[in-house]
């Protein structure tokens, strides 16, 4: 019987992820493609861009989460620059685009170096920790329908985080909840989708909480 009619399947099923070039493995290989974009003086978005791959969302969706749960949260406009360039990643996810765009200011936005690299060795420990810890399991729950619900709640976080920003504390902590989807994306591991619903749920009752006390 002749497969002459049978297409291959997607590159992306064909190849292993890769960033700036190399195999993903996990974590640890995102924070090594940032330390090589941050050898100069300063490191743009564009750099980070260009390092990553402008085909790998969830990392691009991972790297300013992780970034915003690290001491640079507390710098500011770092959340809200954050917020605004997951939030282009995700919508264009969502819209099916092959790739990341974009607009030029958001890529000349910058940050020192000397800054990342602290931010990065931070980060080093909880990374390979996790790195240890993924397997793709609960597959209900990175399924393409689940993935759709996971993005759109990312996107509203992301729109929530720059009327945060006054609150670095409550920032990380939904960072968080976005750092722990785009692990469960990035593995295709539904336990890390699941720990990121509750922690956001912990989060929203946190922030409300928080407001209440306030008013």
């Amino acid at each position: 019987m002749s497969h002459a009619l049978i297409p291959p399947p997607p590159l992306a099923e064909r190849l292993p992820q890769t960033i700036g070039g190399r195999p993903l493995r996990g974590l640890v290989d995102i924070l090594d493609a940032l330390d090589d974009a941050a050898r100069g003086g300063d490191v743009s978005v564009g750099d980070v861009l260009r390092e990553i791959g402008v085909r790998s969302f969830s990392p691009l969706i991972l790297i300013p989460a992780m970034i915003l749960v690290s001491p640079l949260s507390g710098i500011p406009g770092v959340p809200t620059i954050g917020a605004l360039f997951m939030l282009l990643v995700v919508t264009q996810k969502l819209m099916g685009r092959p790739h990341v765009w974009l607009p030029r200011w958001l890529k000349a936005r910058c940050i020192r170096s000397e800054r990342l690299a602290r931010a990065t060795a931070w980060l080093r420990r909880p990374a390979a920790w996790i790195d240890g810890r993924t397997q793709r399991r609960m597959a209900l729950l990175v399924s393409r329908g689940a993935n759709i619900l996971t993005l759109v709640v990312i996107a509203a976080i992301c729109a929530l985080l720059p009327l945060l920003e006054i609150l670095p504390m409550v920032t990380s902590v939904f960072a968080t909840g976005i750092t722990f989807f785009a692990i469960g994306l990035m593995a295709r591991d539904g336990m890390f989708t699941l720990i990121g619903y509750g922690w956001t749920g912990l989060a929203a009752a946190m922030l409300w909480w928080l407001v209440a006390a306030a008013t």
